[in-house]
């Protein structure tokens, strides 16, 4: 049990979160600079005089109904509490001082068996730099939504921005504040709110680099996309030659590179030999390549995209 606990604005953290029965959910806990080094925890109880451990940074809860991770770039531990009960409601985000009294915030949770007052269909979600994402956030409240970056801005009407990204919200569907950032950039990744009334539901953004993959059409159907991988790079007669597969997820395609006109790789795993500069290089679809070249010999030999020279 803890024997102290000071509720004071340096930790920040939703305040309501209505969840449905046996679900779990992730709160988020942001603390000031000072206490990057300092164990954080869960406390779960009404009051700090009640307040008991519910999980540790520094110590793992054997049963794996909590789990608490601790983001120190961004300044937030967060805590996930599995299969939720009407018992789990109430709780304290901590951090602890040494020789003092810890540092705490109180958060409520409405652990109900129907749908969620306020709620959204991932609460961790995905999306590539330069681009759009567009959340939904359902609701049953009457009253005006927000969209808000934790300990940050919201955006209450229909067009605005936080740090520098433009939200876009509006609520064409009935019960739905649909919610879409635009130009999305790596700092725009990090915990937000969607809110309504005094109920709240936290999501994680991720923002990455759209991975590149490349996918060719055969009437009409999509094939599988193929990821392309250099192996290796070695050097025969002082000649850097490239070793290129291409994997696909049920089997090997052999793909052609091509100079300007010029295949210079055979369908076997073949050398990039003879004439090679640091021009621009070409991935091409092997019917593409064997529809327009003639029967391949060796490695050594070089052809046209059509006619062997």
């Amino acid at each position: 049990r803890v024997s102290y606990i000071l509720s004071i604005h340096s930790i920040t953290t939703v305040s309501k979160v209505s969840v449905e029965a046996g679900k779990p959910i992730s709160i988020p806990c942001l603390y000031e600079s000072q206490y990057i080094d300092h164990v954080k925890y869960l406390c779960e109880g009404h009051t700090w005089r009640s307040c008991s451990y519910a999980v540790k940074t520094n110590t793992a809860d054997p049963s794996g109904k909590y789990l608490i991770s601790d983001d120190k770039i961004q300044k937030i531990f967060t805590v996930t509490i599995n299969e939720l009960t009407d018992k789990n409601t109430d709780y304290w985000c901590v951090v602890e001082i040494d020789n003092g009294k810890d540092y705490g915030q109180y958060f409520r949770l409405l652990v109900i068996s129907g749908t969620p007052s306020v709620y959204v269909d991932h609460q961790r979600i995905t999306g590539y730099t330069g681009e759009s994402i567009t959340i939904r956030c359902h609701h049953s409240n009457s009253g005006a939504m927000k969209w808000c970056r934790l300990d940050r801005n919201c955006v209450t009407g229909s067009f605005g921005s936080i740090d520098g990204t433009t939200v876009t919200a509006y609520m064409r569907d009935p019960n739905v504040f649909t919610v879409t950032m635009s130009g999305l950039q790596s700092e725009d990744s990090g915990w937000y709110l969607c809110a309504g009334g005094d109920i709240q539901i936290p999501v994680y953004l991720t923002v990455t680099e759209k991975p590149i993959t490349s996918a060719t059409t055969t009437s009409g159907k999509k094939k599988n996309s193929a990821i392309l991988h250099i192996l290796s790079v070695r050097t025969v007669r002082g000649i850097s030659i490239i070793i290129i597969t291409v994997l696909n997820l049920i089997k090997i395609h052999f793909k052609f590179i091509c100079k300007s006109l010029e295949i210079v790789q055979h369908l076997s795993y073949c050398a990039l030999l003879q004439r090679i500069s640091n021009s621009h290089f070409v991935l091409l679809e092997q019917n593409k390549a064997e529809s327009s070249a003639t029967a391949m010999v060796s490695c050594t030999d070089l052809f046209l995209c059509g006619h062997r020279t």
